[in-house]
């Protein structure tokens, strides 16, 4: 059968992924992207969402693409697609900006279990610190500021989350001296390395830094 470029395929019944043999991918189906010895299939939004977390997991901590596959002609035939390249392709980009997070060991698998399926990421880190975060605790600017009255190495109380914000991520409500301050929580530390705020805001700022 003659394949090209774009067109919509599917794998035969008892094919197994090439990079692991007890994982059966018959029914994956995609677009064809590449063609040589072997034929590359980008998985289409269906099957990406299908595919299992573990497979996921596995590829990124080997640094594998877990969105595309190689397999030879006889091993896929023609499909009818099922959605749009554009789609495919949105699917893909969400999909692949949450799971690089297990390529993170244990932070990332930590970050992940944040962050969910949620749509809203900023809100559902808004929730979890809001519940985990023990109040108050003392904290230290870890960033450097541009504005505003706090500048970086300033040693700060925090006493409670006020809001989540699209732009500056969960706010919280911070006392300094004798001032008052809303201030975003990724550019604080928890000064007690020990305490059981540390860990949380630590990751909280490295999936802020890294969104």
């Amino acid at each position: 059968m003659s394949f090209k470029i774009g067109c919509s395929v599917k794998v035969k019944e008892g094919v197994t992924c090439p990079d692991d043999d007890s994982l059966y991918i018959n029914g994956w189906q995609g677009r064809i992207f590449e063609i040589d010895e072997t034929i590359g299939i980008r998985w289409d939004s269906l099957t990406l969402k299908q595919l299992p977390i573990e497979y996921i997991q596995q590829s990124e901590k080997e640094g594998l693409d877990w969105t595309e596959m190689f397999l030879s002609a006889d091993e896929i035939e023609s499909a009818s697609p099922r959605d749009s390249e554009e789609t495919a392709d949105n699917v893909r980009e969400k999909m692949e900006n949450k799971f690089f997070w297990f390529s993170e060991g244990k932070e990332g698998e930590r970050i992940l279990k944040v962050i969910g399926d949620a749509d809203d990421e900023v809100e559902a880190w808004n929730r979890y610190l809001t519940q985990t975060l023990k109040f108050p605790f003392e904290a230290k600017v870890s960033e450097p500021q541009d504005r505003g009255d706090l500048k970086q190495g300033d040693n700060v109380q925090v006493q409670r989350i006020v809001e989540p914000d699209d732009l500056y991520g969960v706010l919280a409500n911070v006392v300094c001296g004798r001032q008052n301050l809303v201030f975003p929580l990724c550019d604080l530390t928890a000064q007690d390395r020990q305490s059981p705020n540390y860990l949380p805001l630590k990751d909280y700022c490295v999936w802020f830094a890294n969104r």
